[in-house]
């Protein structure tokens, strides 16, 4: 089984980046991401609306099984009115330190 990668972009609308994160980082929620090496969430330095998140997951079915969970499906679904646009890119990631 390989590991599943992704860097996340998503634009809240403008003022409400902060709200965003905010929602996006509570803790509980974090912990119930079964499979989840890492997500980490980064505010971008040249745009006051964007944060980017990168993700390492045990496996794409792990990443898969998290978006069924309700606590997380709670979530997104708080978030939602605070986005304006969602995209992305899925990687492979191949090693480096922490891999």
């Amino acid at each position: 089984m390989s590991k599943y990668a992704m860097f996340g972009k998503m634009t809240a609308h403008p003022g409400k980046r902060e709200e965003l994160a905010k929602m996006m980082l509570e803790a509980d929620t974090l912990n119930e991401m079964e499979g989840c090496i890492y997500y980490i969430l980064h505010e971008a330095e040249d745009d006051p609306d964007v944060l980017w998140i990168t993700e390492l997951w045990e496996s794409q079915e792990a990443h898969a099984a998290s978006l069924k969970n309700e606590k997380v499906r709670e979530l997104i679904g708080r978030c939602r009115h605070l986005i304006a646009e969602v995209g992305g890119v899925k990687v492979r990631p191949i090693g480096g330190k922490g891999f």
